[in-house]
């Protein structure tokens, strides 16, 4: 375990012998007592800092836990000021032994995580997360892969939510501890935010120079319009920077949940492993408007530049323009840069501020669908083009929304021509958005015309190669375009962009998995999928990715649970949904065979399919 203090040299300077005794109370009181009972061993204490070994990642999570709750309570009556609070960071994972010492990666995953660790939570890789998984009744959230210092490969990470944590941790720890090999060391670092004086953590956050976050815009007034516009300012921005491919921009899922809160922008730097953090603020009074931004340096809080607009509101467009050419010269230039700057200078901005507001309004509905909603939606994004004909992001939504409405009931045969041609006309009025040329792959390859729509993704991609949004859908059709492995590495680069995205991109994330033959972790992004939002499509991949890692019980479990919710299911069948090539056909129905599947649909399922794929065993029976 690393303690390591918040604010330790404050309160050492601010009084330092209270500080050592609160300290020394807490080691004695709460931290080794705990460790005696799940058997840590102290490997390593030194003032504020400790690292201890476990022999079961069941009892590291355990101790963790039960640490951070007996030191808040122990804390509790303590004036905020004076308060100490720690960081968990948990890896399994091999070690050296030289000595009494424990050394390479294993430690040093470990003390990462601590840093990346919100104060008072505790933070798991992926390895521990998959030894312990179903051992503890504790709630975890995925919070994406890391890429930290000095490890090649990026880092699962798993976030216990501490609230209610405690419930039968003892009980679990004792239990399952023998199912553990004890060969592996199980390491837990224990932290606090702030001191640095651990051996093993480097002097700042490993970021990349040029990684940005792009912080919800403040809504000051709180009216709804003036939310939305603020909102639309976000995401417009960060449309643009990622523009850029010198920059890392995180996606607006990951930087929403920032919205209207306190924030400490050195924290949000450790987060988001950003270096810097681009922040700003709406405020509307009838015509007028006014928008603030500030560039900081999220490793110190300096502000690195920021500005006013006082503008009519029909400006805000240009407002937006140069704040994006702001924040990119103060970050540096390059030709490639300049290029990219160029491009976004290009993208066609709205003519009129109340066809966007209705844009907007729209846009809001399709982010939480419901069948009314995505019916609303369609009708406002109609209304929007009625005032500006012109507005390629309408177009480029009503797009997807129409798409979108086929989860719900829609005729495809009806709905996806109009999802076409709505996605040909935002390419059309607005050839620099790639958020077009994205929509316009997806719509298109789900017509089998698949080389047109890898060229459309390609554009999008070489248009704004920052997008996390493109990237998903990007992955989730690279195996019909015949790339499966870089389906994967894409959805790898997606997931590090956007670690919070929405659950309706789960989809183009575990099928890119699943394509590319890794199964665990198509599985670990649907595990991570709210089951009332699992789609046929999320139900036939589970079980097919069982099947392909040879879990037998498993994999049939899955696929009676995938026929309870659709008992009409079959391989074949399943087969002829479109957008599949026949590589893609023959691994599904091999895999829903595995798993249990029927094999052969009816006849009447295949009726009216002029080049229906068919089973040599079934084709006599499903013949139209």
């Amino acid at each position: 375990m690393a303690a390591d203090i918040v604010g330790y040299s404050r309160l050492i300077e601010s009084n330092e012998a209270a500080t050592l005794a609160t300290i020394k109370a807490l080691r004695a009181e709460v931290i080794d007592p705990l460790l005696a009972e799940h058997k840590g061993r102290v490997v390593k204490l030194m003032g504020d800092g400790a690292l201890v070994e476990f022999h079961s990642v069941v009892d590291a999570v355990a101790c963790a836990v039960a640490v951070q709750n007996g030191v808040a309570a122990h804390q509790a009556k303590s004036p905020p000021e004076r308060r100490i609070v720690f960081r968990v960071g948990i890896n399994l994972g091999d070690v050296v032994v030289e000595g009494e010492d424990l050394l390479g990666d294993g430690v040093n995953i470990a003390a990462r995580l601590e840093q990346l660790c919100p104060a008072g939570g505790v933070l798991i890789s992926g390895t521990a997360y998959d030894h312990m998984k179903g051992k503890l009744g504790l709630p975890l959230d995925f919070t994406g892969e890391q890429q930290v210092k000095n490890i090649s490969e990026p880092v699962r990470t798993y976030s216990v939510r501490m609230d209610g944590a405690q419930r039968n941790w003892k009980l679990r720890s004792r239990r399952f501890r023998q199912w553990l090999p004890m060969a592996a060391a199980a390491l837990i670092v224990l932290g606090l935010a702030g001191a640095g004086a651990w051996w093993l953590l480097p002097s700042e956050p490993a970021v990349a120079k040029t990684s940005i976050a792009v912080l919800p815009f403040d809504n000051i007034g709180g009216d709804e319009p003036t939310r939305r516009l603020a909102d639309g300012i976000t995401e417009d921005i960060i449309t643009d920077l990622a523009q850029f491919p010198d920059f890392h921009v995180i996606a607006r899922n990951s930087t929403a949940v920032y919205a209207g809160t306190p924030i400490d922008v050195r924290q949000v730097g450790k987060d988001l492993n950003v270096r810097y953090v681009l922040e700003g603020s709406v405020q509307r009074q009838g015509d007028d408007i006014r928008v603030t931004a500030q560039l900081i340096d999220a490793a110190s809080g300096a502000h690195i530049w920021s500005e006013r607009w006082d503008r009519a509101a029909a400006d805000v467009f240009a407002v937006q323009t140069e704040i994006v050419q702001q924040a990119v010269n103060r970050l540096g230039g390059s030709g490639v840069i300049m290029e990219a700057e160029h491009r976004a200078a290009q993208r066609k901005r709205p003519e009129s501020l109340s066809a966007y507001e209705k844009y907007l309004l729209g846009r809001d509905r399709i982010l939480t669908p419901t069948k009314e909603r995505v019916d609303e939606a369609i009708g406002l994004f109609k209304q929007a083009l009625d005032e500006d004909p012109t507005l390629a992001r309408a177009w480029v939504d009503l797009a997807w929304a129409y798409d979108q409405s086929t989860g719900y009931g829609a005729d495809f045969a009806t709905v996806h021509p109009l999802s076409v041609a709505a996605a040909r006309r935002a390419v059309e009025l607005d050839p620099m958005d790639a958020g077009a040329h994205s929509a316009l792959g997806n719509m298109i390859a789900l017509d089998g015309h698949f080389s047109r729509a890898k060229a459309e993704f390609d554009t999008a991609l070489r248009l704004n190669p920052g997008s996390a949004d493109i990237l998903a859908q990007y992955a989730g059709w690279a195996s019909t375009f015949g790339e499966p492995e870089r389906g994967a590495e894409l959805a790898d680069q997606a997931i590090r962009m956007n670690p919070n995205y929405p659950p309706a991109m789960s989809g183009w994330f575990y099928f890119a998995y699943f394509m590319a033959g890794r199964y665990e972790d198509a599985l670990r992004i649907l595990d991570k999928q709210p089951v009332e939002n699992r789609t046929m499509f999320g139900w036939v991949v589970r079980a097919a990715s069982y099947a392909g890692l040879g879990e037998e019980e498993k994999a049939k479990a899955a696929a009676k649970e995938a026929l309870e919710h659709y008992p009409d299911l079959t391989a074949e069948g399943f087969a002829n949904e479109p957008g599949f090539n026949d590589t893609e056909r023959m691994k599904l129905v091999e895999t829903m065979r595995d798993a249990g599947f029927p094999a052969c649909a009816a006849a009447e399922k295949l009726a009216g399919k002029a080049k229906a794929f068919r089973l040599p065993e079934c084709s006599a029976s499903a013949a139209p």
